[in-house]
Formats: structure tokens, sequence, C-alpha cells
């Protein structure tokens, strides 16, 4: 009998820990897998052997739904970039040893870009070595839904679905007062706009806002997001600016670093934060009006208490179907989400791809769904996107608060 191994790593959302409950799920349903182990800290839990006996943590249907209501990764996460084998195998030695000690035989790893760059290393490797025995899948995870070879990543949903809820609000605040007034609003997104465009989602029902959408997909140009600015009041006294963290220049420079230093993490991404900060300085500066920059920052990532149901139950479906293609003897893929075209309604299958296609790509709004001024999604976006939110997740309260698991 071989043992399931399952980590988390990246960032946290809403439903990455629905996707450790497809896990955990398919491995109970073996046989075959004795015992299924959780890394704390992702790669860093296995270096150290910090496992959790998962089959006893979550061993029934209300532990497991309580997981899916939990927000952020349950069993710790961390940015660690292993090497490059051919360069240095001494991780990889390591992480094998720890395997073969556990007896693992299938390790499913869920998270984001940087994720699966440690599945790819990993599962070359193993196959460089002829180690055949040890199965590695990846599972996605990231809000910024710009994986390759995915319709979308489980995390989108519920956070556009937080974000457009939190657009149509501010709408409802900044509309009491008759005075001009721009509020601009800092939405995550380094690479990717997807989590910006989402914010279009608030018009839905019949709400005005966000007048203005700025993604890094454009280059940003100041004195046309002035422009665009006044035209807009001179319509309104209240105007909703939506704008990603990562838009840039002409030249390439984040907008955000004009308030920052260059600070990067582990796999050398900028840590951005305060393009929000910077325009509204150029608004006042410029302008002169009343104006107020709001960081979303962390709660877009984590709003269980929002969820979309249509989130939670694709990201516990892409778990189970990690796991049950490791079970299954395939090796070195990651589950991904296919869109059918069906003209009665939204509907998707799970397939799986080669990692090589996904590690270190980055899937960009297409240009084709922004307009042609830069500063608005086109329809096409909205009916991609409108799907995802669908649904409200069910939370247990106690004392007025959602309840949560730890593991």
């Amino acid at each position: 009998m071989k043992n399931l191994l399952v980590a988390q790593s990246g960032g946290p959302t809403s439903a990455i820990n629905a996707t450790l409950c497809g896990v955990i799920e398919r491995g109970m349903m073996d046989r075959k897998i004795e015992k299924i182990y959780g890394a704390r800290n992702g790669i860093l839990g296995i270096f150290s052997e910090k496992f959790v006996d998962l089959k006893h943590t979550v061993a029934n249907a209300e532990a497991l739904q309580l997981l899916c209501q939990t927000p952020s990764s349950a069993l710790g996460s961390c940015r660690v970039k292993l090497p490059n084998w051919e360069e240095n195998a001494d991780d990889y030695e390591k992480i094998i040893a720890v395997f073969r000690k556990y007896h693992i035989g299938y390790f499913v790893y869920i998270g984001g870009n940087d994720s699966m760059d440690t599945v790819q290393k990993l599962s070359s490797y193993c196959k460089a070595n002829h180690i055949e025995d040890i199965k590695i899948m990846g599972a996605p995870k990231t809000i910024d839904n710009d994986l390759e070879e995915t319709d979308h990543c489980p995390g989108f949903g519920s956070a556009a679905k937080y974000i457009a809820t939190t657009f149509s609000e501010i709408e409802c605040d900044c509309n009491v007062y008759s005075i001009p007034a721009v509020t601009i609003v800092e939405v995550m997104g380094r690479d990717a706009g997807w989590l910006t465009a989402s914010s279009a989602l608030a018009r839905y029902n019949g709400n005005g806002a966000p007048d203005l959408i700025y993604l890094p997909e454009r280059d940003f140009d100041t004195e046309q997001f002035l422009k665009d600015l006044q035209q807009r009041l001179s319509q309104k006294s209240s105007v909703v600016v939506a704008v990603s963290e990562g838009i840039k220049n002409r030249q390439g420079d984040y907008v955000a670093e004009a308030v920052q230093y260059k600070q990067t993490d582990a796999f050398g991404h900028r840590i951005l934060a305060g393009a929000g900060r910077f325009l509204e300085t150029v608004v006042r500066r410029e302008i002169g009006c009343k104006v107020r920059s709001v960081e979303l920052n962390i709660m877009q990532r984590c709003a269980c208490h929002i969820a979309s149901a249509v989130d939670i139950y694709e990201s516990r479906l892409l778990g189970s179907g990690a796991a049950d293609r490791a079970i299954n003897g395939f090796s070195g893929e990651m589950a991904c989400i296919k869109r059918i075209q069906n003209p009665s309604g939204y509907e998707i299958k799970i397939d799986f791809v080669n990692i090589d296609k996904i590690a270190n790509k980055v899937k960009k709004v297409p240009l084709h769904w922004i307009t042609k001024e830069g500063n608005d999604v086109t329809k096409e976006f909205v009916e991609y996107a409108l799907p995802l939110i669908q649904g409200e997740a069910p939370v247990n309260y106690k004392n007025g608060i959602p309840v949560h698991i730890r593991l």
C-alpha cells in the first residue's frame, strides 16, 4: 500500500481548502491508500517532515464541509523556489528520501504559477532519474486567474464575486453626496488584470460603478487617465475607478514603484501596492476635487462568507481529479477546467495538461476584451466571468461568525 501526500503553496484563496477537500475525499475512497498526509507550509513541511494525518483530522462529512468554508490555506503555505535539479539536486534527493520514508507514492501540490514550477521540476527530476513509483500532480489555485491551459482558476470566481459586490456597495456609499468626488479602488493583479476586470460585474444589476477600469495588459498613461476622469466628472458628481496594482507606464515601470521600494519575493516578483495612492495624489494635485484611494488588499482573496458556489464546487472537483489522476499512474500534469460550448448554459469538464505547458507562463486578459480606449472591458469578458460567481456556498455560523476548521 502507498500513501498520499498533499500540500498547499502560494497566496491563500477562498477555495484552496475545497481543493484540499477533494484530494482527501478521493484518497479516502481508495483501499490502496493507507494514509493521507498533509504537509505543513508547502514544500517546507516536506523538508522538515511536518505532516498532518488527514484521515483522522478530517474524518467525516461535517469536517469536510467546514474545510470547504474555511478561508486561506488550512495546511499553511510558503513561497519557496527550488533550484534547478541539473545544477543542484540536494533538495530533490531530500524530498525523495522523505517520500520513501513515509511510503508516499502520490503527491498533489495545490497552488499557482510558482507552485507549478515546483511540480514541473520535481516531476522532471523523477522522470530523469527513473523514479516511477512516485507520481506528482498539480492542482491549480490562484485568484489572479493567470494559469495557462485552464479556462479559469479556483479562487478567482469567489474573489471576483467579492470584488463585484464591494464595488456595488462602494457606489452606494459614494453616491450620497453631491460634491464632485473620485474614489480609486486598487485591486490585486501584478501581471494580469482578471480581478480588476471582474469589477465590471458590479454593473450587472444596474449599478453604475466602476466608471473606469485600468488593467496591466495595456500601458497606463497618467495624462489620458486624467482626461478620462474629467470627462466622467463632467457627467456625474461621483466617479469610481478600478485600477490593477500592476499597471505600468509605456516604459514598463510599475506605477506603484513611485511610492515604494523595488522589493521582490523568493521568485523575483515585485511586491506591489500603492498604485491607488499614487493616483490619488495625482488627482488631488491636478484636478483638486475630493479624492480617496481604497486598497482591497487581502480581503478580496479570503472572503469565504461570500464565496461562489460554482467556485467551491469546481475546486473540490479539481482536487479529486488531480488525486485520481496520480493514483491511476500519471505524473507531471495539472488538472484543468475546460469550458464546454453548450447553448443551454454553462458547463465544464476536468482535463489534464502536461505541466511544461503551464509552469512559468502567464495568461493575460485578451486584448480584444479591453475597450479600444483602454479604460474598460467588453461584454465578452462579462459573459466569460459571470457564470463563475454564481451561487452562494453554504456557511455554518456560531455566535454570529462563520465557523472555521483548524488542522
